[in-house]
């Protein structure tokens, strides 16, 4: 399903003239060898060009398409780096320089040779005369040396023009490309009888993989070898639909900026029709990303249109277009499937302003999101002193997939929240939405929907949640009593409050005496009644023991009325 949804979104680029067709690709080149007729080293030219004052980036060609290199020697055509074009690098192995220079060598000769023209002769007359022996000595070289055989990639150009330019040239390729012999099987992506791709091209961009590419689909050991189908035979992929799905994949993942990340998973997306302005709003809607001309009012408003599976016109959207959403983990030479979702657009968003609505919380002024976006509730499960600042991958995995479905959330999700507040004795703002979502999707009697409001509940009488007031109204008497105090009972005494509060309580009440006698009689007062009011919820003792779904509504008492303390204070 995967392959032949990139497949697709393959042949709707190509419609579009978005992306190259079978046998070319994208490829970033650095220098540019300038030769003439003769074949003769003229001039070197970077192809560096600025992107906006970040680092400046290699040039991108459109380019025949390059070979999927293992261990073995085999060159790229028009185009690769200096150990194949020159037979130098800085590896300081001559003879395998020199044997890649050779094998460049031939399978331009094997393309070129019976054609002629000025561009095609100076390219053959480059291969005849260059020594890579004497490439030390070259004066044209000496400027760009060091960068050159570090591992850039080059290209040719003869008389000013590029030679992959050239429809000659061109030609030879294409006819090469579309000629080469394979065994012939019904493709498992198409349907088709095509010829089999025995290696799958090699996929760029995701984050932690092998710089120079890593596979999605590969078979290298004998335990994945059946009926002695070994490669990539053992599941039949044409040569068309392997160039296709990769060359849609790496399409998507060389754009930064639709490129997002959860854990070490990196999230791609696509519509059918291959329309932008899907990804876009999705980014937008889930991630947080901004996008210019949409307004979190008019994302809102949109999810609630597309809930309901109406279209947006003016944003050019359709509840009923299909649409896909693609998580890659890195796995040394390989690439790991962490989830792939497929449904329509306004099913996704439905799904997507569900778990908005779930994280709905009363937020604090400084807060600049009107709703939390993926990454930043991933974010609340993670150590913030940890040198690794990404979230589980198999838990990020989960609940991304959760939210996409509209399935219940991972434990996991609740686990690492919970962890995290015994660690820093403190419910934020995020850690209070994942608690009140989860349990408002995965229900439980023990942190029932009354303490599962947007802000503080005065009518709730359930006893978990009102520990967590009380437990707030006893840390604002103390920051009353003792202004600019160093430690709060919250730093000492949160984890046994919300844990095991029959033990800790009766103190928090004694001490909490003391600190009124030092507030003045109106606020005093004030404190008493409130306090008096939430005690009379428990009578006479207070619950030995709270389960985790209790302690989840403790720490929601605990922050709503921490919010309502601080509302009161701007009020003021």
């Amino acid at each position: 399903m995967i392959l032949q949804a990139l497949t697709q979104y393959y042949e709707d680029l190509v419609e579009k003239d978005q992306i190259a067709r079978p046998g070319w690709a994208k490829a970033k080149i650095s220098y540019a060898l300038c030769i003439d007729t003769e074949g003769e080293l003229k001039q070197i030219i970077p192809l560096i060009e600025e992107t906006g004052g970040k680092k400046p980036q290699p040039q991108q060609f459109n380019l025949p398409a390059p070979v999927k290199r293992t261990m073995g020697i085999a060159s790229n055509f028009l185009w690769d780096n200096s150990t194949y074009l020159l037979g130098i690098d800085a590896k300081k192995n001559p003879e395998r320089s020199m044997k890649c220079f050779k094998v460049c060598k031939e399978l331009h000769h094997t393309l070129l040779d019976g054609k002629d023209n000025d561009v095609i002769r100076g390219v053959l007359n480059f291969f005849d005369h260059w020594e890579p022996s004497n490439a030390d000595n070259c004066p044209v070289l000496k400027d760009e040396y060091d960068a050159i055989i570090g591992g850039a990639n080059l290209l040719f150009r003869v008389n000013g023009e590029f030679v992959h330019d050239n429809n000659d040239v061109r030609s030879a390729w294409q006819d090469y490309y579309d000629h080469i012999e394979g065994d012939m099987r019904q493709c498992l992506v198409t349907g088709k009888e095509s010829v089999i791709a025995a290696v799958h091209p090699a996929i760029k961009g995701v984050d932690g993989a092998q710089s120079t590419g890593a596979a999605m689909v590969s078979f290298n050991a004998s335990a994945f070898c059946s009926y002695g189908q070994d490669q990539s035979y053992n599941a039949p992929v044409s040569k068309y639909a392997a160039f296709a799905y990769t060359s849609a994949l790496n399409h998507l993942l060389s754009d930064r900026k639709n490129v997002q990340k959860i854990g070490d998973t990196s999230i791609v997306c696509w519509a059918e029709g291959a329309e932008p302005q899907y990804q876009e709003f999705t980014y937008a809607a889930l991630f947080g990303q901004e996008e210019e001309g949409l307004t979190e009012d008019d994302i809102r408003d949109a999810l609630a249109k597309l809930a309901d599976g109406k279209p947006v016109p003016e944003r050019g959207l359709e509840a009923s277009r299909p649409f896909y959403i693609l998580g890659l983990s890195p796995n040394s030479a390989r690439l790991s499937v962490r989830f792939f979702y497929r449904d329509t657009f306004g099913n996704l968003m439905k799904n997507v302003n569900s778990h908005h609505k779930r994280m709905e919380i009363v937020r604090p002024a400084y807060d600049r999101f009107n709703t939390i976006p993926l990454w930043a509730m991933l974010n609340e499960t993670v150590n913030p002193n940890s040198k690794e600042k990404n979230a589980s991958p198999v838990m990020a995995g989960a609940t991304a997939r959760a939210i996409f479905t509209g399935s219940m959330y991972p434990a996991a999700l609740l686990e690492q929240t919970m962890l995290r507040i015994r660690a820093e004795h403190n419910v934020n703002r995020g850690k209070a939405a994942i608690i009140k979502a989860y349990f408002l999707r995965n229900q439980h009697n023990d942190c029932p929907k009354e303490v599962l409001t947007v802000a503080l509940n005065e009518a709730s009488t359930n006893p978990a949640y009102t520990l967590g007031r009380l437990f707030s109204l006893y840390e604002a008497v103390q920051e009353d009593a003792n202004p600019g105090i160093n430690a709060t009972i919250k730093d000492k005494y949160f984890n046994s409050a919300a844990s095991t509060p029959a033990t800790i309580f009766p103190f928090l009440d004694n001490l909490c005496q003391k600190h009124l006698r030092k507030i003045n009689t109106s606020k005093r007062i004030w404190y008493e009644q409130q306090i008096r009011k939430l005690a009379e919820v428990f009578g006479e003792a207070y619950p030995s023991r709270l389960s985790l779904p209790q302690q989840g509504s403790f720490n929601l008492g605990y922050y709503h009325q921490t919010q309502k303390r601080y509302e009161k204070k701007e009020d003021k």
